[in-house]
């Protein structure tokens, strides 16, 4: 939405004979050449990493993944292999490791689910059954339960409006119908908050949202802290927040993942690789604004090591 800037450029200079050499000394004898692996990787596209991964196998008969996996560790190898997947693929990685194991990473499924375009979650079930032989919607079906499954398998309909024109009429009956389903009754009928929340288009939703203060003479976020909790709460102030201003809710979600003690470094190295070609700057503009301090400031505090140079590398 908007005037929206990247941080990562394709490499005018591409060559990528240069590239896979200088990887491949990086990787030979005693010890890594991990700044090396970042000069090259940080500053490609997704699609000149992919020719990278190409032919280095062409020319060295080995996997770039394989070689790269038996010399890096840690955060900064996970990082790394993101960066050599092409993006849906990544994403449905991200997608699946939510959903597996005990529990399920809602956050994570919202955060990919409530960003995504049309064309993005059609991408996804047909890219997340080649590569896990699973079927998304079904899997989302059988992890999560009650109003956050219905949610979720609204949003993996993909038929959010994606113009950008407002109907006036529809924001008041939409505001008019958040507020006798919510605020104005006794429980809450969720339907109706999911069904709006994930069908309108952004501007029409920010059209709603100033209608129904003006309806109810509560914020809309405000609104849905008093009348639900949990998951629920947190996909739906979710949802809210991407219409109004995806940048800044990715900038949230890096403040989120950095505050109080530990990191969530999974967190940081999926927004800051996923976004970094679309638009990463302009969240890097939302967080110094929301936070008085740059988020790569916050990353030299927050992260150590090769990680910390890769993501600080990733940002420029």
């Amino acid at each position: 939405m908007g005037n929206c800037q990247p941080t990562v450029f394709p490499a005018e200079d591409f060559d990528v004979v240069a590239d896979i050499k200088a990887i491949r000394k990086a990787c030979k004898g005693l010890g890594t050449d991990e700044q090396a692996i970042i000069d090259v990787l940080a500053n490609r596209s997704w699609a000149q990493r992919q020719e990278i991964k190409h032919a280095y196998f062409e020319k060295y008969d080995d996997e770039l993944v394989d070689v790269l996996k038996k010399e890096l560790s840690g955060n900064f190898e996970k990082a790394i292999l993101a960066m050599l997947d092409p993006p849906v693929v990544y994403a449905v990685k991200e997608l699946r490791k939510a959903m597996k194991g005990p529990g399920t990473d809602e956050d994570v499924l919202v955060e990919i689910l409530c960003t995504a375009t049309n064309a993005d979650i059609a991408m996804f079930k047909e890219t997340y059954f080649q590569v896990h032989e699973r079927d998304l919607e079904a899997d989302i079906e059988g992890d999560t339960s009650g109003d956050v499954r219905n949610l979720l398998t609204l949003l993996l309909q993909g038929n959010r409006d994606e113009s950008y024109l407002v109907d006036e009429d529809l924001a008041e009956q939409d505001a008019t119908a958040l507020f006798e389903a919510g605020e104005g009754r006794f429980g809450t009928d969720e339907s109706t908050f999911s069904y709006i929340l994930a069908t309108r288009n952004y501007l029409q939703l920010q059209a709603t949202f100033k209608i129904y203060v003006q309806l109810s003479g509560t914020e809309i976020l405000d609104a849905i802290d008093n009348e639900t909790t949990g998951t629920l709460k947190r996909c739906y102030t979710a949802l809210v927040r991407v219409a109004k201003n995806p940048q800044l809710f990715f900038a949230r979600r890096l403040h989120d993942a950095m505050k109080g003690v530990g990191t969530d470094e999974d967190t940081l190295t999926r927004i800051i690789v996923c976004r970094s070609e679309f638009d990463l700057e302009t969240i890097k503009d939302m967080y110094l604004e929301k936070y008085d301090v740059s988020l790569k400031d916050a990353l030299r505090d927050e992260c150590g090591g090769d990680f910390k140079r890769l993501l600080l590398a990733i940002c420029h």
